[in-house]
């Protein structure tokens, strides 16, 4: 039977407890397609006892096999191998050597959580987990970590801590710094990568300038506001007018139609009663071979409710022979004066 390349590459992929075998293969080496891969472990306990090897996973197509189950404990050493085989051909193993303790990366605090406390940030830091959320302290007694924190006038600040809990000395107030968590093991040299970056800014007295300028602020929008309601209000109040009393008047004989006083705001397309104009004025009929006669007529204010345009017709009739007299008005107060007189009409037959 002749033998598989064997995988090549092989390497521990890890993060905590997190644990991840992977390799390359090359897949001109085989001109089957259906190759497939065996990964197993053992942990080394006694060079002379009989290796007792634990397939972890078996005929995967997949280049990585997940050790993160597989009980691998923390702080023991583990030899870790993987082979290729298809139906009628198996590579030889490829074995490496792995301690978590020594081998496996050391992951950033969980959370980090920053907020001001009397002028200073204070610095709340969660540890690393497992895989199965438990502290990574619990295996790494040693965990450090160190705080970067920085501001725009200030240079990075560094420093070392093993609690989970620091407060920033040296601050400036009223100002925002930025930090960021990384966590150390000295014993093997392994650091994490930093975490999230968390910006605050730090409390304390306002500076009389800060004061004065806030002042100076709130003045100057106080007084836009203003002047932005009065040019609205001005605007608003202009568009009213000028709806409801338009600068633009009629014509002057449109207005003498339609108003009879001049100083009238109303129109009045109808006379009222007194301002009827009534004018009388002496008429004189003669007749040849006839005989005078003198008749009294009487002329008497027009009815109120009468809707006549200012003129009375009074009509007289005698024998075979009639007289018409119209007059027209020449006023309220002349009206009423006039009515009281008699007008003499003779009439010669």
């Amino acid at each position: 039977m002749a033998n598989l390349p064997r995988p090549r590459n092989v390497r521990p992929q890890t993060l905590n407890t997190d644990y991840i075998l992977k390799w390359d293969w090359d897949q001109t080496a085989s001109s089957e397609s259906s190759t497939t891969f065996t990964a197993q472990k053992y942990k080394v306990k006694n060079a002379k006892r009989k290796n007792d090897w634990k397939t972890v996973c078996e005929c995967t197509s997949e280049h990585h096999c997940d050790f993160t189950g597989a009980e691998l404990y923390y702080l023991g050493m583990w030899l870790l191998r993987v082979r290729a085989q298809n139906e009628s051909h198996v590579s030889s193993w490829v074995q490496i050597e792995f301690c978590p303790d020594r081998d496996a990366a050391i992951g950033p605090p969980s959370a980090v959580e920053v907020k001001p406390v009397k002028g200073m940030l204070e610095v709340a830091i969660s540890d690393p987990l497992t895989s199965e959320n438990t502290s990574m302290k619990d295996w790494v007694k040693d965990l450090q970590y160190i705080v970067h924190s920085h501001s725009i006038l200030q240079k990075k600040k560094q420093l070392v801590i093993t609690t989970n809990l620091v407060t920033l000395p040296d601050l400036e107030t009223w100002t925002v710094y930025c930090v960021r968590v990384q966590s150390r093991y000295d014993f093997y040299n392994k650091s994490s990568t930093f975490s999230p970056i968390h910006c605050e800014q730090t409390e304390g007295q306002m500076p009389y300038w800060q004061i004065f300028l806030y002042f100076l602020l709130s003045l100057a929008v106080s007084f836009l506001l203003v002047l932005g309601l009065s040019f609205c209000f001005f605007k608003s109040f202009k568009a009213i007018k000028n709806t409801f009393y338009p600068s633009i008047q009629l014509p002057t004989h449109i207005q003498e139609y339609l108003c009879d006083s001049p100083g009238s705001d109303m129109p009045h397309l109808l006379t009222t009663e007194s301002e009827v104009e009534i004018c009388c004025d002496r008429l004189d009929i003669l007749a040849a071979d006839t005989v005078a006669t003198d008749v009294v007529m009487e002329i008497h204010n027009p009815p109120q409710d009468s809707e006549q345009d200012g003129r009375n017709h009074i009509r007289h009739s005698s024998g075979d022979s009639g007289v018409y007299s119209t007059e027209e008005g020449t006023g309220a107060s002349q009206a009423l004066k006039e009515g009281e007189k008699n007008l003499k009409i003779q009439i010669f037959f």
